[in-house]
């Protein structure tokens, strides 16, 4: 929809358009005045979901939310000076987590800036190299090859959001006064002057959400094949568009290899373990024992997306070396321990083409494998049902076993994502989990969850109590989610994660430094969002409220635990666990 009030909201409207015509279906705005034409022009879009949103970096987590959710790129808009600024840490995250979004800072013009002008900053390459591509537009015109100048960029910048990888583009756009949709005659004639339809043909909306096909080209000749021998795969850190085909894939792989698969918490080949026999997810656990740790040494490793949160497998490989293969089609190094890696530049899904089944109905080293995961989940599985106290590791692994299937899952960085990984159990209930893990921050978690829950069917976030409280800004917008977010809190009073390093035995300063107990009382701060709120006094109650969940509004499930008790269970029972794997 082109609006022909003034220069800038033609300017302004043509922008908004062309990315409609893409497939823009959502533009987050924050409000100030400089970016009055962008706002008004998304906002009269009618086929654009336009969503006013208060605070700046909880915008920017609420689009990231949405891109995660819907694979599609979000436009952010915000104002002059520092608003920009806000944007930073989600850009971060876009940028390391290959999530699309277009963000548009609006400016004042070149003779406005430099002079103390007021709410002028250098916005040029505002977000350093985090961008897959950045540009200043030029001053908005009338001038036909101006307009077609914009349009080209616009697809250009679009583009750049999806390939090769996904990611951030900014476009910094500079408006001149004035800004409101004051009539201006030139703008007003050309409306009877310009054609939408020969201006806008050509424009091809090229839908990044398609089921991509299982066949592609594959750069390097795998060197693995039937019958290699002692390998694993390790099925890391990953949130694909398509988990089942993605899950298969993997699954063909390993069944062709007869290897186990060391599956990450944070993907989702442990919710469809119907589809993979050979998953082992306790291999944090079997890895502190050190004689089967060094008796189930590889040969080879396979490694599927981002490398798992476990410090224990990544000690143990950095330790022996072995020969990896990362498969993984973007172009980032995602080799941290700096090993003896070569990239195939190729997704799990295109190479599962490749490979043929096999003859062999199992392996020796397999089966080590997956009798080393069958004890520990004959021994991990009756500790936690046993216990009746409020020990958060215990939230995770209760919910892998009560979510209604197919549910989105927003876990917060931190305590959450280890002990996912730790408990989470396989399961068959093709629950979608969903992280912040590129830049690993605890910023900006309830608003992304918003984001994912937002015309999503309904979501649960699982927390801590600082993240979410590093974000309690996100309550703004929650009256803007269509959809339900159900808020598990687990409040320990403080930073749980810091009670696992080597400074919680330095106190002080550890309590007051690192754990930082807050004195929130969230049965108050939810209802002065009108946010749904309850205190949950056991496991029985919980499971009650997760399952079926609310179709629409939000809520806040709190949890009270104990930070240094439950810190002290996983030192011990982990360990304990560990030592009691009867050596094969």
């Amino acid at each position: 929809m082109l609006l022909f009030r003034n220069v800038n909201l033609v300017w302004a409207s043509i922008l908004a358009e062309t990315l409609k015509r893409l497939g823009l279906k959502t533009a987050i705005a924050c409000p100030g005045s400089r970016s009055t034409p962008l706002t008004v022009a998304f906002a009269q879009n009618p086929q654009i979901e336009a969503i006013p949103v208060l605070d700046e970096r909880s915008a920017a987590f609420f689009a990231l939310g949405i891109a995660k959710g819907t694979g599609l790129p979000v436009a952010l808009v915000c104002t002059s000076g520092t608003a920009g600024a806000n944007f930073y840490p989600a850009a971060i995250e876009a940028r390391e987590s290959r999530v699309p979004l277009l963000i548009l800072t609006a400016d004042r013009p070149p003779e406005l800036r430099n002079c103390h002008a007021g709410q002028a900053i250098d916005q040029v390459k505002l977000y350093g190299n985090y961008p897959n591509w950045q540009a200043e537009l030029a001053l908005p015109s009338l001038e036909m090859e101006m307009l077609a100048y914009l349009r080209q960029t616009v697809i250009h910048a679009w583009e750049c959001t999806l390939f090769p990888t996904p990611g951030v583009v900014h476009l910094n756009v500079p408006f001149r006064d004035p800004l409101a949709p004051i009539p201006q005659p030139e703008a007003e004639a050309l409306k009877s002057e310009f054609s939408s339809v020969e201006f806008f043909t050509g424009i091809a909306n090229i839908d990044p959400t398609l089921k991509p096909a299982c066949a592609g080209f594959v750069p390097v000749a795998p060197p693995f094949r039937v019958g290699v021998g002692r390998g694993i795969i390790i099925a890391g850190v990953a949130q694909p568009r398509w988990a089942k085909e993605y899950v298969l894939a993997i699954a063909h792989l390993a069944e062709a290899l007869k290897f186990p698969v060391l599956a990450e918490g944070l993907s989702p080949v442990r919710n469809y373990a119907h589809l993979n026999p050979n998953i082992i997810s306790t291999y944090d656990i079997i890895l502190r024992n050190e004689q089967l740790a060094e008796k189930l040494a590889p040969e080879i490793v396979i490694q599927i997306g981002y490398f798992p949160t476990s410090k224990q497998l990544r000690a143990w490989l950095t330790g022996k070396k072995p020969p990896t293969w990362v498969i993984d089609p973007s172009h980032h190094n995602l080799d941290p321990i700096h090993g003896q890696a070569i990239h195939l530049r190729t997704s799990i899904e295109n190479l599962c083409a490749t490979i043929e089944s096999g003859q062999m109905e199992t392996s020796p080293y397999l089966e080590e494998w997956s009798d080393a995961e069958r004890k520990v989940r004959e021994s991990l599985d009756p500790t936690l049902a046993e216990i009746d106290y409020l020990f958060e590791g215990k939230a995770a692994w209760l919910l892998s076993q009560t979510l209604p299937p197919g549910t989105p899952i927003f876990i917060a960085n931190s305590m959450p994502v280890r002990d996912v990984e730790y408990f989470w159990k396989p399961n068959n209930l093709e629950i979608s989990p969903f992280f912040n893990r590129g830049a690993n921050g605890i910023d900006g978690s309830l608003s992304t969850a918003l984001g994912i829950a937002h015309r999503h069917q309904p979501c649960v976030m699982l927390t801590g109590d600082l993240a979410l409280l590093h974000d309690s800004n996100g309550f703004l917008l929650s009256n803007k989610l269509v959809g339900h977010l159900t808020i598990i809190l687990i409040n320990n009073r403080g930073g749980g994660i810091f009670e696992m390093l080597p400074i919680s035995q330095e106190d002080p300063p550890f309590e007051e430094f690192f754990a930082m107990p807050q004195e929130i009382d969230f049965a108050q701060l939810c209802p002065a969002y009108n946010v749904e709120y309850e205190l949950i006094a056991g496991w029985e109650q919980l499971q009650e409220r997760l399952n079926p969940l609310p179709e629409t509004g939000r809520r806040v499930l709190e949890l009270r635990t104990s930070r240094k008790a439950d810190a002290k269970w996983r030192k011990e029972n982990l360990e304990k666990l560990a030592a009691e794997i009867e050596y094969m």
